[in-house]
């Protein structure tokens, strides 16, 4: 009889971490799978400090694992997130000593050292759900057991301090290196982390795009195997800057399956080819609704339209995310939606597993 999977996460809520917590309530857990008698997954923590208190639970998930009816294998790989830890962090509620917004620089694209792929998550205009899609697939992508940072480029209008439920200041402990913070498995950073939440930013383009340089070259991300950059709608400097002055992967295009948003969306692509930056995919947000009475699909905003535009482009067409109420929810609340369980988060592991398949992520 194959393994059940709840049968498997009640084993794990019954293992206690130091924290006083479990193993699933610490969110520590990456690329579970379940086989007919396996179990595999990866415990993942914040350095190596954390990886010795941890040893003696995972040898405990084990062990219980191991005394579950039907299970003949288990494999639980402890690794320790590369993201440092500052060695003195910053007083509490004390702005780190590091200005941000200062003028560009000068020259050609530059690497962000250990980081391996980057992908820019675009639209060409806003309200298609783009920054919702970034912090969800992030998530997911860490929970197939990548090493994964998400930079919030809108910085205008950053929205993902409070999507992925971090509010605390980042340090920096020289006044140059900004240590970036955790999240649901991701590394993180946003200019919203750094200035107060209820100010606008009233930057003209040159501080704007010191700024994003600031925070693609200055943040301790650690070695990474991809970062994610949340970019604002539009084809502006934050845009240019980000195709010019960085080495990128190539972007993901998000759009709604309605005319107007696919109106936008094919400036995105165009601009990515003027900046001779390649388009990796394209994805159909808000695709379909299913009523949470009755069950009916509806198309709020049409269906298949991004999936045309790509065979028409001859681009990929990486999948179709839902619209939903409890992602809604889930991000007001800063825990993304594809950091549980249910048919959005399956979507955004799906979403992941094939880009991962794919040499994307």
């Amino acid at each position: 009889m194959a393994l059940d999977r709840n049968m498997v996460l009640d084993t794990l809520r019954r293992v206690a971490t130091p924290d006083g917590g479990d193993l699933i309530s610490s969110d520590t857990i990456r690329a579970l799978e379940v086989g007919d008698s396996s179990v595999r997954f990866v415990i993942e923590v914040a350095d190596a400090g954390d990886g010795q208190a941890m040893a003696p639970v995972r040898d405990a998930a084990e062990a219980a694992l191991r005394s579950l009816p039907g299970v003949d294998d288990v494999s639980v790989v402890l690794t320790a997130h590369s993201a440092p830890k500052p060695a003195q962090a910053a007083p509490s509620g004390d702005a780190p000593s590091l200005k941000l917004g200062r003028h560009p620089t000068s020259g050609g694209p530059e690497k962000v050292a250990g980081v391996d792929r980057i992908l820019a998550i675009a639209s060409g205009k806003g309200g298609v759900g783009k920054s919702t899609v970034s912090s969800n697939l992030a998530v997911a992508l860490a929970r197939q057991g990548r090493r994964v940072g998400l930079l919030d480029a809108d910085i205008y209008g950053p929205s993902q301090p409070r999507m992925m439920g971090v509010s605390k200041r980042p340090a920096s402990p020289d006044g140059k290196t900004i240590i970036p913070l955790q999240a649901h498995g991701v590394t993180m950073m946003s200019i919203g982390l750094m200035v107060d939440p209820d100010q606008a930013v009233v930057w003209r383009g040159p501080m704007l795009m010191g700024a994003l340089q600031q925070m693609l070259g200055q943040v301790a991300w650690g070695e990474l195997d991809v970062l994610l950059v949340d970019l604002p709608p539009g084809t502006g400097d934050v845009q240019l800057t980000l195709c010019q002055r960085t080495h990128l992967t190539g972007a993901i295009v998000v759009s709604t399956p309605q005319d107007v948003a696919l109106l936008d969306a094919r400036k995105a692509i165009d601009m990515f080819g003027k900046l001779k930056t390649p388009v990796l995919g394209l994805i159909e947000n808000m695709s379909s609704f299913f009523c949470p009475n009755c069950g009916h699909e509806s198309h709020i905003f049409g269906h298949g339209g991004v999936r045309d535009e790509a065979a028409k482009l001859d681009l990929p067409f990486l999948g179709e995310l839902p619209i939903d109420l409890d992602t809604r929810l889930a991000g007001d609340a800063g825990t993304p939606i594809a950091a549980g369980d249910g048919p959005v988060a399956d979507a955004y592991a799906q979403l992941a597993a094939g880009l991962v398949k794919g040499g994307i992520a």
